[in-house]
């Protein structure tokens, strides 16, 4: 029988436990999601980081203050347009659902491909470097992921199968969408004092300290880079192969229409091949130009 003081999530393996995980705030009445204030402080941080690299490179900060209010706006479409295209038939018959932000749904590529071409339009009225703004860019971008992903841990969502490893999350079930929940993670499920849990990969953390891992290397890489747009690129490559693994691990993925292939997963590895293909090419440009000039 339940005592009532059962953990709503706990990380088994290093004796973390979470008694009650709230998800939202209420001022005023208003019910204000974690989720949302995550995203806003992801936003933010970001734009700082963005700022200060713009700063470092002699470049004006105020001009990528312009560009943020733009791509913001059109990053949240996209992120909502990425998840809702590939959600159909959850939103078919109920088409206001889709302006109900509130109620989650926002995948990061969508996100990505509208800041993007946000940058892409920006830049051109601009008469600006597209690449160059991108190189500090991506800075941002990266950041307000690391941060961002901590609203999946308050939906309690974006997690993979079951794992027992140093990292794994327990998560009481009520607290979960069933359609989330594996037939694996249902037969693998653990019942203690009457309380029923999930035990999963944390896949949001693995994510957010792979981010981390990526955004630390960028930093130390800048000063060495060789052309404008290495650093949007090594974004793609290294953000990439990370989602590839992580984005095989989860049970939430978005799949390719009529397919069982996971969207973001072959979007991931396209741009690591991508991204390594245009790295090796322009490093290749660049020694032979320096052999040329060495035999000069």
């Amino acid at each position: 029988m339940s005592t009532g003081t059962e953990p709503d999530i706990s990380f088994v393996n290093l004796g973390i436990t979470i008694e009650h995980l709230r998800n939202s705030i209420t001022i005023f009445g208003f019910r204000i999601a974690f989720y949302g204030i995550i995203i806003g402080i992801g936003m933010l941080a970001g734009m700082a980081v963005a700022f200060s690299d713009a700063k470092r490179r002699g470049q004006d900060p105020d001009m990528y203050l312009d560009f943020a209010l733009y791509a913001i706006i059109f990053s949240i479409i996209g992120a909502r347009l990425y998840y809702v295209i590939f959600e159909w038939d959850m939103y078919k018959d109920n088409l206001l659902q889709i302006l109900n932000l509130r109620a989650g749904g926002l995948a990061i590529y969508g996100g990505v491909i509208g800041a993007v071409l946000t940058l892409l339009v920006f830049t051109r009225i601009k008469k600006v470097s597209f690449f160059s703004m991108a190189d500090s860019g991506v800075l941002g971008l990266i950041t307000g992921q690391i941060i961002g992903r901590w609203g999946n841990f308050f939906n309690c969502e974006a997690f993979g199968g079951y794992t027992d490893n140093l990292l794994a999350m327990r998560i009481k079930m009520s607290l979960v969408n069933p359609s989330m929940i594996s037939q694996e993670l249902l037969d693998r499920q653990i019942v203690e004092d009457g309380t029923a849990y999930i035990q999963v990969h944390p896949t949001f953390l693995y994510e957010s300290l792979w981010n981390l891992g990526v955004l630390l290397f960028m930093l130390w890489y800048r000063k060495r880079k060789r052309f404008d747009g290495e650093m949007l690129w090594l974004y793609f490559l290294g953000y990439g192969l990370g989602r590839v693994w992580i984005e095989g691990l989860r049970t939430d993925q978005l799949k390719l229409p009529g397919t069982p292939l996971a969207v973001s997963q072959l979007l991931s590895a396209v741009l690591v091949v991508a991204a390594a293909g245009v790295i090796a090419y322009h490093r290749g440009k660049m020694r032979t130009q320096v052999g040329e000039n060495n035999q000069k």
